[in-house]
């Protein structure tokens, strides 16, 4: 059995012709091999090896094979996806929902300290307090025992992040991780993502604190052996503490963590490498991200992403700036398709949804329950200088789409809420899908975007969507979104009537200037 052709379509609509040949033929093996392999009752729609070796600890399977056909309402509603991208199967049970930024640190900690062949992880920046250190620490731990066993194989950590936040300040990202780059040379990789949008006079004339607006590696990844967490939340201290946002561990999925760490490592390959000297270069043969051409390191760094090893699809990828664009479309599909049978549960952290997706909620039959930061627990909340008047931008914005609501007559409909916790901010972001008559989600994504213009053209970002009919995992869903949603207050007209509320006027004047950027 061949590809279905709306995937052939997809394919050649953002890939060049010798990589969607690529694709094509892979894709048309992984139709073919759909028949031949079992697995259980949580389809996991992430980008898996296609010619997986199916040893039996391998438990990832393929939508459409034998155990998925007939199957009624839940996989048929959501078959769609299957065009689009591979679809695997992973036992419910080796899905767990995270709920706290402790649980988070704890789990990664533990993970590190246990981890044998492989520590992958991918973030915005890593921080420099006490919490961090400890991290690196749990790090150098492991190295040091790989290092000194004549048995076990040895452990490689690999760290991507963003060259301009990881660089930032004297101290910062860069001057944690040097001294492992330093003692452990060959097992240590660090790699600093620059984005190609910013070079030449703008690279010049844009401050530091600012520079990042511009567009930044935001795959918030962290694998350990075949387990990987998939988050929003950075490596800082703060997302250990009291920073709200969402966890999903899946343990002992080889294939999952296979394609992580070589989507990591496709964006590692084309980024800066951290040196001893703490100065940084690119690999051999690779164009540079702002002295080389900015065409040229786009084709060569999608030709990586899109063609690494055993080549892959990512379908719940966003890489705008290098032309793939799998996240963005499905996730397009999905709120076109919400009926009114149905209903979402949005967070995020951000409230700035892009065009596209406001008009798709707006003119979609089913149910919207949004929910946002309020201003104080928005992380720019007390920022100083123009980073201050943030939060009262977001409040603009969410003020002009609650008008937008009301004037269209769909305050039955759609619903915003705002999230409260002193001495918290927030930052989680997703979605829950309920079909008609479930008092449980099937379906959530769950990853580093935030439905926003920056997410969608200048970042780069991964997230996963998760199908489910296994109860328990629908019930740890449930769980999550009810401890976010029993934190929140619905928006009403009142509530920006509030002198707290109130945006001063060059705020209300720049926003519609500067919102794609923040």
């Amino acid at each position: 059995m061949a590809a279905p052709m709306s995937w052939r379509r997809l394919v050649y609509s953002v890939c060049s012709p010798a990589v969607a040949g690529v694709f094509t033929r892979m894709s048309d093996r992984l139709f073919r091999a759909r028949d031949r392999r079992k697995g259980s009752s949580v389809l996991l729609l992430a980008p898996l090896l296609a010619e997986a070796d199916p040893a039996p600890h391998r438990v990832s399977r393929p939508i459409g094979s034998a155990g998925a056909q007939g199957t009624d309402g839940l996989c048929t509603h959501f078959k769609w996806m299957a065009d689009h991208v591979p679809a695997f199967r992973v036992p419910g049970t080796h899905i767990h929902i995270l709920n706290s930024p402790e649980q988070f640190y704890k789990a990664m900690k533990a993970r590190i300290k246990t981890a044998k062949r492989r520590v992958v992880m991918a973030s915005l920046y890593l921080g420099t307090g006490q919490l961090e250190q400890e991290l690196v620490d749990c790090m150098e731990e492991a190295l040091q025992r790989s290092h000194d066993s004549s048995h076990a194989p040895e452990l490689k950590v690999s760290i991507l992040l963003d060259y301009t936040r990881g660089s930032r300040g004297q101290m910062n990202s860069r001057t944690m991780l040097l001294p492992l780059v330093q003692h452990f040379t060959s097992q240590m990789r660090v790699s600093l993502y620059h984005t190609p949008d910013l070079r030449g006079l703008l690279r010049l004339l844009v401050p530091q604190r600012f520079n990042e607006t511009i567009g930044v590696q935001h795959i918030k990844v962290y694998l350990f052996d075949d387990s990987v967490i998939i988050s929003g939340a950075n490596l800082s201290d703060s997302y250990f503490t009291n920073r709200q946002d969402r966890y999903v561990l899946l343990e002992n999925c080889r294939e999952v963590a296979d394609f992580f760490s070589n989507l990591v490592e496709a964006v590692g390959d084309v980024s800066l490498q951290l040196q001893p000297d703490n100065s940084v270069t690119m690999l051999e043969g690779m164009v540079h991200p702002y002295k080389g051409n900015r065409q040229d390191f786009s084709a060569e760094a999608r030709k990586r992403v899109m063609e690494e090893e055993d080549t892959w699809v990512f379908p719940l990828v966003q890489m705008k700036p290098l032309g793939i664009r799998m996240d963005e479309q499905v996730t397009q599909r999905l709120l076109t398709d919400a009926g009114p049978d149905s209903t979402v549960f949005l967070t995020s952290g951000y409230f700035n949804l892009t065009r596209t997706y406001m008009r798709l909620v707006l003119g979609a039959g089913a149910s919207y329950r949004i929910l946002t930061a309020s201003p104080e627990v928005n992380g720019f909340f007390g920022a100083k200088g123009v980073a201050g008047a943030i939060p009262a931008a977001y409040t603009h914005i969410a003020r002009q789409f609650y008008n937008q609501v009301c004037q269209l007559g769909q305050e039955e409909r759609v619903h915003l809420h705002e999230y409260h916790r002193p001495q918290w901010t927030f930052h989680a972001k997703g979605l829950w899908y309920y079909l008609q008559g479930q008092d449980q989600p099937c379906l959530t994504l769950i990853g580093s975007p935030n439905f926003g213009y920056r997410s969608v053209h200048r970042d780069l970002e991964a997230q996963i969507a998760i199908v489910t009919e296994n109860k328990e995992l629908q019930s740890q869903l449930q769980e999550e979104k009810e401890m976010l949603y029993q934190r929140s207050t619905e928006v009403s007209s009142s509530t920006f009537e509030r002198p707290d509320r109130h945006v001063k006027l060059w705020v209300k004047l720049v926003t519609p200037l500067i919102k794609n950027f923040f």
